[in-house]
Formats: structure tokens, C-alpha cells, sequence
């Protein structure tokens, strides 16, 4: 088998390395949303070390997943004879554990690596796999110094409940676990140039806030092609792969999948984001268990994040989309209904001030999502910080204005970046007006929050603040996009 090119990824390949080299049995668990890549960054980093695999079928009743068993065992062994399906998931294990003690595999050196992906297919009702699967690991597995047992599954809520946390028969069993993420940019670009995609830094944000950073959508892109026209064909052709990915996505993930598309719906028209209460008062989800859970998987799946506003406590936490699939969905797919509106459509739409409007705003969360690289960049990686972001409403009875600032960083040296971000196509200047509203919400901040620290006013746009008297006079720091790689 060919041994295929990971972009990335160097934090979970280290996870992966320390996994292969141990002398102790290892049980590692990938979890992540779907389309992220744990399927090929388990088999491109494990390769030939691999001697079991098996995908659970979706929807799938336990006859056929155990068929599939039995299809899969076959295939390891090579010997082009399907055994007898297994009557039941003790018996499949044991099957399993004959072949991992069988001549054909007592040669082979290094770590003997069973692979079972989207292990919650597997679980279906009354099939008693988790027992099962806890008796294989308990009782033979964990006593294995050759064998790594790697499960991965999709509904990462799921993984977490009854794998990572497991109250049950693999509790504290996990040696280790990741949580893969999508693609940060410098990924991303990692990621196309191994596909032979030439874009630009620019012309990557631009994908990136349509796409986010998932590998399978980001592999949609052909070579020759502007982001524009990758976005074009992929979510606005009659054939386009995303054209209805959004319900195949959530649908496969969650149970209900009605209640989370509530919630990201009503997310999605929001820059703010919205307490627990506001999010439960205006999607009708009574509180509760069902509601908690909801919020978990979502944020488990990477879809929503929750944050404190700063200057506020844990119970005001706020929620936000972090899902730029989701959100490009919402703004622009949905509203087409079932029409497609073909080949162009994107393309002409790149002046409107609705499209302006969401970049602005869609990179801004892209921002967000890259704060370890904008400290980075301002030279303050090793220093402790907390970041929010900060917002001030006056009285209704009061001619005061409002204020809101983007993204805080709160340092430990006794400094907040105040940091403004704006998405541009060319150097950002600072007006007159605009010089006036940057200093009247710093002087704002400073006075309604108390803070004696140093305020450093930090502009976050891709290609940097045009130099002129205003920006001599208030920019501190300044991040280019160069900064966000």
C-alpha cells in the first residue's frame, strides 16, 4: 500500500510517534467531526502497521455490522475467504483475538495496530459491542506491549461520553486521545500545495472562510482556480460536492439533529453570540439534560464555542459559531432553497455589500480561531493570557454611545491588546472619524472597566494599516496575515 503525505498536523503526528514507539499496549482515541481527517491521519501515520480494520456502517442493524466484521477479518488475513459471520460481538472479539495470535502475525515487528473507525455505528441497540469491546481490551488487549487499539468516530460527544470519560469497563483504559481539529491556515496551505493548488495567502483566507479548515472540503478545490471560482463550482453548481452537504453532515452526527441546527441557525445571525438562556428562550429547547447535551456536542464537534466576556463571570458566558461551513451555509446556500443557481453566481457577487459585510465578519472568527499565531506575531507566545472580547451597551435613557472590541488579549505583564480587526483588500486607513471612534472606545474601556494596565491599541487586517498621522499616533502593534500563517 502506498504510504500517503500528511499535511500538518505535528502536534497529533508527535501523539502518534510517542504511541508507536512504546514499549507498553497502547489505546488511543481520535475523535473529531465529520470530513476532519481521522480516517487518513490514522492510516497514513500507522501504514503496514496496520493487521485489523473495520468502518461501522451508518444506520446499520447489528446483523449486517457483524457481516461486515466478518468481510473485514477476511480482508486482513489476506487468504481471500470470508469467515463465518460472527453470532454475536463477543464472538466477532474472539475471532479477532485468534487472528492477532496466528502465525502470520507472530513475524511481524513493531506495533500490531487495530484500527476500528466510527466506533459509535457500531453501538447500535441492544448489540452489547461496548461490553464486548471492553472484555477484548480488559482481557486481552491491555496486556499486549505489540498492540495499539485506535478507535475513531465522528460524533465526538459520543467518544467522549462512553471512551474518553468511560464510567464503565474502559474507564481510565485510554492511553492516549485526540481531538482533531480542522486546519489552521498554515495547514491549509500545507494542505493545497500537496494537492498542487496554487493560491495566494489571500486567496487562502478567502477559501478558508467559506470551507474553514476541513480537509475533504479544502480537497474539492482543482488546480488552475481562483477561490472564487472553487467556491463557485463546489456550493452553487447543480453538481456541486457541497451543494447539500450541510444536512448529510449534521444528520449523521447527531441524534435530533433538528434541535442543533436550531442552534447554529439562530447563532448564525448573530456577531455577538448569546447566553445558554437566550439561545434555549428563542429555539423553544426546554432546559435541561436535553438542552446540556445539545451545547455539548456542538461545541465537542467543533461546530459552536462558548467564551466570558471580559469583565464577566462563568454564568454569562456567551455562545458563538465557530463553523465557517455552517455560517456560509446559512448566509448564502439556504436562502437558494433547492434552485442552483450555477456557474457564476459566487463570481458575481463579489462587490455586493452583503458579501463585504460577511467577510468582515467571517474573518473576524477566523481570527479568533488563530489567537496562538497573532501572539505570535506581537511576540508574546510565552506569555500567560486570557483572551474575550468586550462590549458596552449605555442606558436606554442615555445619549452616551455604545462600544465593542473584537478581540482582547489580557496579558499577565500587565498589558491588553486592544485589538481591532478588519478584513480589506488593500493597506486599512484611518480616517479623521475613525481616529476619533478608536480613541473614544479606548478611553471608554479604560474608563467603564477600571483596568490600570497598559492598553496597546493592535490592528489585525491583511495587509496592515496605511501609515498616516492617525495610525502614527494610535497603533501600537499591527498583525498582516502573513501573521495568521
Amino acid at each position: 500500500m502506498e504510504k500517503l503525505m500528511i499535511a500538518g498536523r505535528q502536534d497529533e503526528i508527535a501523539i502518534l510517534n510517542k504511541a508507536l514507539a512504546s514499549d507498553e499496549a497502547e489505546f488511543i482515541a481520535v475523535y473529531g467531526r465529520r470530513r476532519v481527517g481521522k480516517t487518513y491521519l490514522v492510516k497514513a501515520f500507522f501504514h503496514d502497521h496496520i493487521c485489523f480494520e473495520m468502518v461501522g456502517i451508518f444506520n446499520a442493524e447489528l446483523k449486517e455490522q457483524l457481516s461486515n466484521f466478518a468481510r473485514s477479518l477476511g480482508k486482513a488475513s489476506g487468504a481471500g475467504i470470508i469467515p463465518q459471520t460472527p453470532a454475536s460481538w463477543q464472538e466477532a472479539f474472539s475471532q479477532l483475538h485468534v487472528w492477532l495470535e496466528s502465525p502470520a502475525l507472530k513475524e511481524k515487528r513493531g506495533k500490531k495496530v487495530v484500527f476500528f473507525d466510527e466506533l459509535p455505528w457500531l453501538n447500535t441497540p441492544r448489540s452489547r459491542f461496548l461490553p464486548a469491546l471492553e472484555n477484548f481490551w480488559n482481557s486481552y488487549g491491555a496486556a499486549k506491549r505489540d498492540l495499539a487499539l485506535v478507535v475513531c468516530g465522528s460524533a465526538a460527544s459520543w467518544m467522549i461520553q462512553n471512551v474518553v470519560r468511560s464510567r464503565g469497563g474502559l474507564h481510565n483504559r485510554l492511553t492516549r486521545q485526540i481531538r482533531l481539529l480542522p486546519f489552521t491556515l498554515s495547514e491549509t496551505e500545507q494542505f493545497l500545495k500537496l494537492k498542487k493548488i496554487k493560491l495566494t495567502r489571500m486567496q487562502i483566507i478567502e477559501l478558508y472562510m467559506a470551507f474553514g479548515g476541513v480537509p475533504y472540503y479544502l480537497k474539492q478545490a482543482e488546480p488552475g482556480l481562483s477561490a472564487a471560482q472553487i467556491i463557485d463550482h463546489v456550493c452553487f453548481t447543480k453538481d456541486g460536492s457541497l451543494r447539500n452537504e450541510y444536512d448529510q453532515l449534521y444528520a449523521s452526527l447527531f441524534e435530533e439533529s433538528h434541535y442543533h441546527s436550531k442552534i447554529v441557525g439562530l447563532l448564525a445571525k448573530t456577531r455577538k453570540g448569546l447566553t445558554r438562556n437566550e439561545l434555549l428562550h428563542n429555539t423553544g429547547i426546554s432546559s435541561g439534560g436535553t438542552a446540556t447535551k445539545i451545547l455539548s456536542e456542538l461545541e465537542e464537534s467543533g461546530f459552536i464555542d462558548s467564551f466570558v466576556p471580559f469583565g464577566k463571570q462563568a454564568k454569562d458566558a456567551l455562545f458563538r459559531l465557530s463553523d465557517e461551513f455552517t455560517r456560509f451555509h446559512f448566509d448564502w446556500i439556504k436562502p437558494l432553497g433547492k434552485r442552483s443557481p450555477g456557474s457564476g453566481h459566487w463570481l458575481s457577487l463579489q462587490n455586493q455589500p452583503k458579501k463585504n459585510t460577511w467577510a468582515g465578519f467571517t474573518f473576524e472568527a477566523l481570527c479568533l480561531k488563530h489567537v496562538p499565531k497573532i501572539k505570535e506575531s506581537l511576540g508574546i507566545a510565552s506569555v500567560e493570557t486570557t483572551e474575550s472580547s468586550w462590549r458596552y451597551i449605555p442606558e436606554k435613557d442615555s445619549s452616551g454611545k455604545g462600544a465593542q472590541i473584537d478581540l482582547l488579549i489580557d496579558r499577565k505583564d500587565n498589558t491588553i491588546n486592544l485589538c481591532e480587526i478588519k478584513f480589506t483588500g488593500a493597506q486599512f486607513v484611518i480616517d479623521a472619524r475613525y481616529a476619533a471612534e478608536l480613541h473614544s472606545k479606548s478611553t471608554m474601556f479604560r474608563t467603564i472597566t477600571g483596568t490600570r494596565k497598559n492598553i496597546f491599541l493592535t490592528f489585525i487586517t491583511p495587509f496592515g494599516v496605511a501609515k498616516n498621522k492617525y495610525a502614527t499616533e494610535l497603533v501600537v502593534n499591527e498583525v498582516t496575515m502573513e501573521g495568521l500563517f
